[in-house]
């Protein structure tokens, strides 16, 4: 027998379903439109940014170089490349793409918001350091041009992200950069370390675990067929070529020493002062936007006022502000000086 009342309700029924699924803005299927225009504008991005990382490393670009590093058939990458081409955006070239003027713009922009955003993580965040490509991997997709201006300014435009790598000013700006890896890096010569590259990532958490940061120093003791042997600070270890190919150095004058410890605020005594040179990498997170927060920038002059009974913490004219720091802290502010300081380290 017929129900009315049961026919309406299951009318009402499909009628709610045709317009969870079809409503224009916020249906199912506008949803997954979205996703998979998004999903399309990705890949494309990303390819864009892996013809321009071979292109700016020396290396060359392929399709099949383009198909590993995002995980698709060369069927799909082929299509990319004719996507970016149509765009003009890639020239495919006999030798392989090629990044058309238009195509380096966009690439650069894609390179500036995610050196940003990791160079944001860092200075502001708890995230661990092993986490900030895979974060700015996701992230530089969503900034726009605005956004990303905002983000430099809340910064105080840096000119580096924290793997040391540079960050392209808005109009696609990069410095002259005179530095080689370590896997070159000739024996008893000492050097700093410029920068970490951060992919794979198994090799870049294995160089954070060893101990390997920013501004280091390390001289070569053998350069052969099995790999680098560094020693600094009195540590001597092994690194294959693979791996210190990741590191990337600058020489220093043969005056210098990789034994020689970096002076740090811990070291000025009381009554002393020393202009503020940087944070060491070690200090993240929350810890590292408190100092910034505080005026601890490069360039500011910090004057030790006095120290506790105990030592701990000590007191320092920070910017007009009297600000205590426990020796951890003190310890992670890079100094150079100015005039003659005292240098007696805060017992």
């Amino acid at each position: 027998m017929f129900d009315p009342a049961l026919a309406l309700v299951l009318f009402a029924v499909f009628t709610g379903l045709a317009v969870l699924v079809m409503w224009p803005k916020w249906g199912v299927y506008a949803r997954l439109s979205r996703m998979a225009d998004m999903s399309e504008r990705v890949l494309l991005e990303d390819a864009v940014k892996h013809v321009y990382t071979c292109e700016s490393l020396g290396r060359d670009c392929s399709l099949e170089s383009l198909a590993g590093q995002l995980e698709l058939s060369t069927e799909k990458a082929a299509g990319l490349l004719g996507t970016l081409a149509t765009f003009k955006l890639v020239a495919n070239t006999p030798t392989g793409p090629r990044l058309t003027d238009t195509g380096r713009e966009s690439a650069l922009r894609l390179v500036r918001t995610h050196r940003l955003w990791e160079r944001y993580l860092a200075d502001r965040t708890g995230i661990p350091a092993s986490e900030w490509h895979e974060e700015a991997e996701r992230k530089e997709h969503t900034l726009s041009e605005v956004e990303v201006d905002k983000l430099a300014a809340r910064l105080g435009h840096p000119a580096w992200d924290p793997h040391g790598d540079p960050i392209p000013t808005a109009g696609g700006e990069l410095p002259s950069l005179d530095r080689s890896t370590l896997s070159e890096a000739q024996a008893d010569d000492t050097f700093e370390i410029v920068h970490l590259e951060d992919e794979p990532r198994i090799i870049y958490d294995a160089l954070l675990a060893d101990g390997l940061d920013l501004g280091s120093r390390i001289s070569v003791t053998n350069n052969d067929d099995t790999g680098v042997v560094i020693r600094s600070r009195g540590r001597e270890w092994h690194l294959n070529h693979v791996v210190a190919g990741n590191v990337t150095v600058r020489l220093l004058p043969e005056t210098e020493s990789a034994d020689e410890p970096v002076s740090t605020l811990l070291h000025v005594g009381p009554g002393g002062s020393a202009r503020v040179a940087g944070i060491s990498p070690a200090c993240q997170g929350s810890q590292r936007r408190r100092l910034l927060d505080l005026g601890v920038v490069p360039g500011t002059t910090v004057d030790v006022v006095f120290e506790s009974a105990a030592g701990d913490p000590v007191a320092y004219n920070i910017r007009g502000a009297l600000i205590a720091l426990r020796r951890e802290q003190a310890d992670w502010i890079q100094v150079e000086f100015d005039r003659d300081a005292a240098t007696e380290e805060v017992l």
